[in-house]
C-alpha cells in the first residue's frame, strides 16, 4: 500500500494494548487519542496508575535510523537538563516494533498553553532554545534530513501538479503565482548559513508551560538553520514582532551565539512552509482523519485564496526584513 493511501485502521484498541504487553507494559485504562495527524498518539494509564503517551509512527515515513536519531536527540537534550519530554527506555531501548509498526512510549507530561503573548514565558522560551541550539550545533544529523528547497519547494509543486485539486479554473493563475514565488524565495534563499540539529516545528502548540517551558514532539527534528525554531513564536505588526524577537535573541545569546544574517531567512522559510503545508494535506488527503480536520481543503475557495496568499508573500519577501539594534 502507498503511503499516500495509508491509514491507521489496523490501530484498534485490542491491537495497541498487544503491542505495549510486548515490550512489559499493561494498559489498564482505554486509550485517550491525543492532537496529532501525521502519527497516531493515545494517552493511557497501566497497572500501576502512570500515565503514558504511546506514538504509533506512520509507516514509511521516517525510517528506523531516523526516529532513532530523533530520540537519541531528545535523550541528550534530556542530559544536559532541558527540559523535553524524552521517549522512555525499555530493555535499553526507545524504538518498538509491533506486527509491521514501530512505536515508543513516552512519559506523560501536562502544563498549561505556552502564552505567545507573554513576554516573561517568551524570555524564558529564547533561553532553553539558545541551550537546545548549543547543543544541536554539537553535531549534525546523518540520517535525517536537511531544510531546503527540495523537499519544501520542488516536490511539493510536482505532488501539487500530479493533484487533482486544483479546480481547473484556477489552474493556470495558481501556478503561474506558485513559480512566481518560488523564483523569488530561491533569489531570497541562503544556504551557506550554518546547519544544526533543530526541534524543527517550534510553533507555540509544541510547547507547554509548566514553571517554564516545555518542549514536546520533536518529530520534525532536522538540520537547519537557527532562525527556523524562532520565527513561528513571532506575531502581530512588526513593531510587535521587533520586541518579541529582541527578547528572545537577548535570552538565547546567553547560552549561544545567534547570526544576526539569519534575519533575513524569515520570510523565505514562511514562504517555504506555506508551500510544503499545502503538498502534506494533499499528500495525506486519503487518510480519512484528514478530510475530518481538514474539510476546507477540498473547496475551491480555499485554493482561490492561496492565490492571494501567494501574492502576499512575494511581496512580504520583497520588504526589509526584521533587524534589531546594533548590538546584535
Amino acid at each position: 500500500m502507498t503511503q499516500q493511501a495509508f491509514n491507521f485502521d489496523a490501530l484498534t484498541p485490542d491491537f495497541m494494548w498487544y503491542a505495549l504487553e510486548s515490550v512489559g507494559i499493561r494498559a489498564e485504562s482505554g486509550f485517550l487519542a491525543l492532537n496529532s495527524y501525521e502519527n497516531r498518539v493515545y494517552q493511557f494509564s497501566d497497572e500501576e496508575r502512570q500515565r503514558y503517551v504511546v506514538k504509533f509512527y506512520r509507516p514509511e515515513r521516517w525510517s528506523q535510523a531516523q526516529i532513532q536519531e530523533e530520540h537519541d536527540f531528545t535523550l541528550e537534550l534530556l542530559e544536559s537538563e532541558i527540559p523535553v519530554a524524552p521517549p522512555v527506555v525499555i530493555n535499553g531501548q526507545t524504538l518498538h516494533q509491533y506486527q509491521g509498526y514501530l512505536f515508543a512510549l513516552f512519559a506523560s507530561v501536562g502544563g498549561r498553553q505556552f502564552e505567545v503573548d507573554n513576554l516573561e514565558q517568551l524570555e524564558g522560551v529564547g533561553r532553553f532554545l539558545g541551550r537546545i541550539h548549543k547543543v544541536g550545533s554539537k553535531q549534525t544529523f546523518q540520517h535525517r534530513p536537511t531544510l531546503g528547497l527540495e523537499e519544501y519547494l520542488y516536490q511539493p509543486r510536482k505532488l501539487l501538479e500530479q493533484s487533482q485539486f486544483i479546480p481547473l479554473h484556477l489552474e493556470n493563475a495558481f501556478f503561474n503565482d506558485l513559480d512566481l514565488l518560488i523564483k523569488s524565495l530561491e533569489n531570497h534563499w541562503q544556504g551557506n548559513v550554518a546547519m544544526l540539529r533543530l526541534h524543527g516545528d517550534c510553533h507555540p502548540g509544541n510547547i507547554l508551560w509548566r514553571d517554564g517551558p516545555m518542549f514536546v514532539d520533536l518529530d520534525d527534528s532536522r538540520n537547519g538553520p537557527a532562525i527556523q525554531d524562532l520565527w513561528m513564536l513571532l506575531s502581530g505588526e512588526r513593531s510587535e514582532k521587533l520586541m518579541q524577537l529582541d527578547i528572545i535573541l537577548e535570552a538565547y545569546q546567553e547560552f549561544n551565539d545567534f547570526n544576526s544574517n539569519e534575519l533575513k531567512l524569515i520570510e523565505p522559510l514562511r514562504g517555504l512552509r506555506m508551500v510544503h503545508y499545502m503538498a502534506w494535506l494533499a499528500k495525506r488527503w486519503q487518510d480519512p482523519a484528514f478530510p475530518l480536520a481538514f474539510p476546507w481543503f477540498n473547496d475551491p475557495k480555499y485554493w482561490e485564496s492561496q492565490v492571494l496568499a501567494f501574492k502576499e508573500q512575494i511581496s512580504a519577501l520583497d520588504e526589509p526584513p526584521l533587524s534589531l539594534m546594533p548590538q546584535w
